[in-house]
């Protein structure tokens, strides 16, 4: 294979492959220091020049003129004078002999593995290119095409048509997806998988959704208002607390929008997800009874020791703090980052309802008092919160809240 044809092919597949001119002579200049090394040993006296636009490639060999009596003669950096006249007859001691070194010279073999290696390096500086791209976009929207839909992912292809990976983990479980979809979510993180970059994208985390208001809502993106948190329990229900830096804004008011025109159109995307946006406040208590919306709270007992907030109010407004399946209650304690435990303050009883301390001849007085912390102090209130919420908000077993809800029930058929 000739040297233009070589230097051609490759400077056409790196035109190809978006690679800019000094990276692409940088290779081809690589490669053939490497191909002088493998015939010569050393490349140190050589000289590469590529016209890549050409074709053109010249090497040439310099080497120092002995004396052909010359003890350390050294046949790499070296020419005897009598070789030297071969070439040009009026050559002296001392000078430096130019030869310039042919393709062919190297064997076919040699140039083969040349042309292969050069293929390669293009692969490997392309996925770096694609890795460095992705890596400095983690964090921002991508809109995408679905290209494949698997098990445990969809695969989906950008506008250069690289693959990226949806997970089945980071998809809404309200997700669809058919080959042709047009998918938008966020670049959650990059990594390098056996050599190979792997683009990992979100749409149930809470950057989505924060990415999803500054582009529907024009003071967030002009900096007017602040995104301060976002909690989300993906395709069900998140929190947004919000503030602004200028007393004229109201902050909920410009993410809503006029009739709820904004926060409609991402409630779409996000497959009708409830989202509630609360106006941030350095006032704890404040802020906690804005979290726990629509319920009415009557007071706030903060406790920094132990990360715990005891909140109280009313009966009838208990199942509305702790929410369908304790979601509003669970997004509430990550938004302001304390546990929120219920408390009723009437403590008058309730002719439906049973006190749970009234069960102690069946339940552990240890396990009614551990009810009792998380403001659980009737029958029905532990009834109406979830078995995986009780798991994470006490310190019983499984098999002891199975025990207790079965009692319970018991009570009411």
């Amino acid at each position: 294979m000739h040297s233009d044809t070589l230097i051609e092919s490759f400077a056409d597949f790196a035109k190809f492959k978006n690679i800019d001119r000094p990276t692409m002579l940088k290779i081809l200049d690589d490669v053939f220091r490497t191909m002088i090394r493998k015939k010569y040993i050393s490349d140190e006296n050589f000289n590469v020049v590529i016209n890549a636009e050409k074709g053109d490639l010249e090497i040439w060999r310099y080497r120092q003129i002995v004396d052909d009596e010359e003890p350390d003669f050294d046949p790499i950096t070296q020419i005897q004078l009598t070789e030297a006249r071969k070439i040009q007859d009026d050559f002296e001691v001392g000078e430096q002999f130019a030869e310039a070194v042919k393709m062919e010279d190297f064997g076919r073999r040699l140039v083969q593995t040349a042309r292969q290696t050069l293929i390669q390096k293009v692969k490997d500086l392309e996925k770096d290119i694609l890795f460095q791209k992705y890596k400095d976009m983690v964090g921002e929207v991508v809109n995408c095409e679905v290209y494949q839909t698997l098990s445990k992912e969809t695969i989906v292809s950008d506008q250069d048509k690289n693959e990226l990976a949806l997970p089945k983990s980071e998809q809404i479980p309200k997700d669809r997806f058919r080959k042709g979809d047009n998918v938008r979510s966020v670049i959650h993180r990059v990594e390098m998988v056996n050599g190979n970059p792997k683009i990992i994208l979100s749409r149930s985390s809470p950057v989505f959704l924060e990415r999803l208001f500054e582009m529907e809502v024009p003071e967030i993106y002009d900096g007017l208002i602040s995104i301060r948190k976002v909690v989300r329990e993906p395709g069900e229900r998140a929190k947004v607390a919000v503030e602004s830096f200028d007393d004229r804004i109201d902050p909920v008011g410009a993410c809503v929008g006029m009739k709820g025109v904004r926060i409609h159109s991402i409630v779409r995307e996000l497959c009708n997800e409830n989202i509630d946006v609360i106006n941030y406040t350095e006032n704890r208590e404040l802020l906690i009874a804005r979290a726990l919306s629509p319920a009415k709270i009557s007071s706030v007992k903060i406790n920094d020791k132990n990360g715990r907030a005891s909140v109280y109010l009313d009966k009838d407004q208990v199942s509305m703090a702790i929410g369908k399946n304790g979601q509003n209650i669970k997004l509430a304690s990550k938004l302001v980052g304390l546990e929120i435990d219920v408390f009723r303050e009437n403590d008058d009883e309730d002719e439906e309802d049973v006190d749970i301390a009234e069960f102690d001849d069946v339940i552990d007085e240890w396990i009614i008092q551990e009810l009792n912390r998380i403001g659980l102090d009737t029958a029905k209130s532990v009834l109406a919160t979830s078995r995986e919420d009780l798991i994470r908000r006490t310190d019983l077993e499984e098999e002891t809240i199975d025990f207790l809800l079965e009692v319970l029930r018991k009570e009411f058929e």
